[in-house]
């Protein structure tokens, strides 16, 4: 039975929507701002008693700078079009004029945020800064032998070492903004208008993804939860908001290759391979996207893309090896320059939780009680997906598969999202646990926590105009009140 709609989208019967269900997302929502204050508060102190933390607002790197600019008239229309029209607008529009609004509604969110800092603060001089990689482009004159190379000036004891950035990256990361400056577009203005611009795809690519994998109805839920998204902070300008956006985009490639969504599966699966090998040399942290790409292949049931998509990793890593960088070597002495640095101070003891309170905020307190959903309904799910389960949305999916299951958490919440949200949620606890991000997370972690922002379609429809609002008043606070930096 169907209840009616609000909102404008279907609501459905949900054992978890009950009042104790309703308190239960305010309890994790509380806990995850509590959790924001003591890392605060024992940062703090930390950092008064032997300055180990390297951050001037912890948990967060971040300065204490209450401030409006250009931006801001533009971020708060922006911010009440999307919480009182969003939703109604996701549910009626056509999939193609959704994904259009999507992308220019969230780069208006991103590029009225950046602005709030002023053109030059919030954009222009972002990646020009000493640790950024626009500081290292003029030693690439000579592509191949900076390659070859490259692995020569990671370390700090090495003459001319790179920035710090440059260093800790494969050089896929620089050689974009390289590739920029030879196209005529150099410089930090047209560097934070392409991360900015290919950044807010990112949203469009996860509503892909979600549709593939016969969950339409959720990613349309989702869809104003995307736009708004807190972690817009930090895309404009970073250049992780543009590793977010490959990333997302491999994924959404992989994920209609498998579902046999498209035309020719095998060249798009090819595609899904050349995007995912790439993001492996924008950053080597997100060699743990393997983890959602295997949730992909799982929900779809085949391993058929996989061929193609390993080939098209092969043809990235060939190309890099070829020319002289070899991963593993840059790897290897990527983290014997981590601990040349702060590293070697930070705490780990605090960090490795001080981190999940930054994801919190990035991800925001919406995202926090939709994961509390998720979570809860992973045992479900999975029981669903073992071969002989119960079946329901845990079967194959694809252009023929019934859409969504009708739960908003619990029995019955669509295995899909749960399953590929629960996967990038041990991305990111995997990427915790290594000790290799010790703070300034609010961008390394941005394509991990892209994919969470989906479960805040598991919310019921009567509190997903309240949350809206609260994510971005959370937004608009960070921004206005803090002046972030990385």
């Amino acid at each position: 039975m169907k209840l009616p709609l609000r909102n404008g989208v279907d609501i459905q019967p949900a054992q978890d929507d009950t009042r104790t269900g309703r308190r239960r997302d305010v309890l994790a929502a509380a806990a995850a701002v509590l959790l924001f204050a003591v890392a605060a508060v024992v940062g703090t102190l930390i950092q008064r008693a032997d300055h180990s933390l390297y951050v001037d607002w912890a948990p967060l790197y971040a300065d204490w700078l209450p401030h409006v600019g250009p931006g801001t008239p533009l971020a708060l229309a922006v911010a009440a079009a999307v919480v009182v029209h969003g939703h109604r607008l996701a549910a009626r529009l056509p999939w193609r004029g959704l994904l259009g609004t999507v992308w220019a509604a969230a780069m208006a969110w991103i590029w009225s945020l950046a602005l709030v800092d002023g053109w030059r603060r919030g954009v222009a001089e972002r990646l020009t800064a000493r640790h950024e990689y626009l500081r290292g482009i003029d030693r690439f004159q000579d592509i191949g032998a900076a390659l070859r190379g490259f692995t020569g000036h990671i370390l700090l004891t090495q003459p001319d070492h790179w920035p710090a950035h440059i260093a800790g990256h494969p050089p896929g990361a620089v050689l974009t903004f390289v590739g920029l400056d030879r196209l005529g577009l150099g410089g930090g203005g047209w560097a934070g208008a392409f991360c900015i611009t290919v950044g807010g795809s990112a949203a469009v690519a996860v509503l892909v993804t979600l549709r593939a994998l016969g969950q339409e109805r959720a990613a349309r839920t989702a869809a104003p939860f995307l736009v708004l998204a807190p972690g817009a902070v930090w895309v404009g300008a970073s250049a992780d908001g543009y590793f977010a956006a490959v990333a997302a985009w491999g994924l959404a490639l992989l994920a209609l290759a498998a579902t046999r969504t498209v035309r020719a599966p095998g060249a798009v699966a090819l595609g899904s391979g050349l995007l995912l090998g790439l993001t492996a040399y924008l950053s080597y942290g997100l060699t743990l996207l393997a983890l959602p790409a295997a949730a992909v292949l799982l929900l779809a049931r085949t391993a058929r893309p996989l061929p193609f998509v390993l080939t098209g990793v092969a043809v990235v890593a060939g190309a890099f090896t070829l020319a002289g960088f070899r991963w593993w070597q840059g790897y290897s002495l990527l983290v014997e320059r981590y601990y040349q640095g702060v590293a070697s101070d930070r705490p780990y003891a605090y960090w490795v939780w001080a981190n999940l309170a930054v994801a919190s905020v990035v991800a925001g307190p919406a995202c926090v009680a939709g994961a509390r959903r998720m979570l809860s309904a992973v045992p479900d799910a999975a029981r669903r997906l073992r071969p002989g389960g119960s079946g329901g949305s845990g079967g194959p999916v694809g252009p023929d598969a019934p859409d969504d299951r009708g739960g908003r958490g619990g029995p019955g919440a669509p295995d899909g999202l749960v399953v590929l949200t629960f996967a990038a949620l041990l991305a990111l606890v995997v990427a915790d646990l290594s000790g290799m991000s010790k703070a300034e997370t609010e961008r390394i972690w941005l394509p991990f926590l892209v994919w969470l922002l989906p479960t805040t379609a598991l919310l019921p429809a009567r509190d997903r105009r309240r949350w809206l609002l609260v994510q971005s008043c959370l937004s608009l606070l960070v921004n206005h009140l803090l002046l972030t930096g990385w």
